[in-house]
């Protein structure tokens, strides 16, 4: 059985996620990296600026609102991406599609507990296509324009009633996040910024100019697989269950339909490599990185102590949201932050030679040019992240 060091893991993020060699386009860095988490807005943006040479955030907005050569759709882990839309319908068939069914049935649940409705399922239809028709007319809009249209929309729902974390929340987020997992709209431009996440809405069909084609499940599942594994392989079950959110079963025979192969990995368990990807890559020579919050490099494996060491517990959140990392050739030895002067903060977790810090320490200016004016906060905060931006 081959081996694969975690040296050569290293070489290989480096190379196939445009650290150590940046793409010449943000359509080939979305594309290679089977596309950018776009959770936290200003992710997509220093995600691609990190991965593409001389990137402006002109260049993604022309691609995402002008060109629409790619997409945000709802995918893996109920987390939103932003995809080619080439890739859209084989993620929303793969993955996203399964995540409606369950979703329909909690709302429903609630619009008949909560006294919204006697018939959750059939005022959810109606609502639907109320929606659907607005946003037709209208072409693309924000929640709060669908609201002031649609007066179901303005219901609200309650969570979690006697706890610490119990609240409210807007039937309109619902329903649209269940129009979203189905394939029937998509996320528009955002009201504000670059850095806003209060996006508008529109119907697939409008905003692409055609629906998602229907495709096969098992085709579009070995798809986004081989996609995947040719980005972020070799990886354990555990990464593949949990990247794409699938069953055992499933990522089972997934594997066996691309003729996935198994390798010996250094921590002492088995991974997994498509066939013809076995050659060696060569590294490619010392780099450093700052990537954002939620990066889908380091959100990329679940088994991360390879790449990520003991670090977990400064630059991951409690829910395992991965804050701000400084990287350098294929590991991550710090974390980072912008203060609210505009600084850009860096700490080294571990000792780093001359040539790694000056690769950090010009990195780190790189990012304070580019953000200029800009400021931004992660939307998730870790323990470093919250230490940097208070200075201490």
């Amino acid at each position: 059985m081959k081996e694969v060091t975690d040296r050569e893991r290293r070489a290989r993020l480096g190379v196939r996620h445009h650290l150590a060699r940046p793409a010449t386009t943000v359509e080939r860095a979305v594309e290679d990296m089977v596309g950018l988490h776009s959770s936290d807005p200003v992710t997509v943006y220093l995600s691609a600026r990190a991965r593409v040479r001389n990137f402006r955030v002109a260049d993604l907005e022309d691609a995402v609102y002008e060109r629409r050569s790619l997409v945000r759709m709802l995918g893996m882990r109920r987390t939103l991406f932003l995809v080619p839309v080439e890739l859209a319908a084989v993620m929303d068939e793969a993955c996203t599609k399964a995540l409606a069914p369950p979703e329909r049935k909690r709302l429903i649940a609630m619009l008949e507990e909560q006294s919204i409705a006697e018939d959750g399922a059939a005022w959810l239809r109606r609502v639907e296509r109320k929606t659907l028709t607005a946003l037709g007319t209208m072409g693309q809009a924000a929640a709060a324009e669908l609201t002031a249209k649609i007066p179901e929309l303005r219901a609200k729902l309650s969570f979690g009633e006697g706890k610490t974390w119990g609240g409210q929340f807007g039937v309109v987020t619902r329903v649209l996040f269940l129009l979203a997992a189905e394939g029937r709209v998509v996320r528009g431009r955002p009201r504000g910024s670059w850095v806003s996440g209060q996006y508008r809405w529109a119907p697939t069909e409008v905003w692409l100019g055609e629906p998602l084609p229907t495709l096969d499940h098992a085709e579009a599942s070995a798809e986004l697989l081989t996609r995947w594994l040719r980005a972020f392989g070799p990886a354990t079950m555990t990464d593949l269950r949990w990247w794409t959110g699938w069953t055992a079963k499933k990522t089972a025979a997934t594997l066996a339909a691309v003729d996935a192969i198994e390798v010996a990995l250094a921590v002492g368990v088995n991974g997994y490599l498509l066939a013809d990807d076995t050659a060696r890559v060569d590294e490619p020579g010392p780099w450093a990185r700052l990537l954002p919050s939620l990066d889908p490099t380091v959100m990329g494996w679940k088994e991360r102590d390879w790449y990520l060491g003991a670090h977990a517990s400064a630059l991951f959140d409690r829910n395992g949201n991965a804050g701000p990392t400084v990287w350098a050739d294929g590991r991550v030895i710090g974390g980072w932050t912008q203060r609210a002067d505009g600084t850009i903060a860096v700490e080294l977790l571990e000792p780093a030679d001359r040539r790694t810090s000056k690769l950090v320490d010009e990195e780190r200016e790189r990012v304070a040019a580019w953000l200029g004016e800009t400021r931004i906060v992660a939307r998730f905060r870790t323990p470093l992240d919250r230490r940097l931006a208070d200075g201490s």
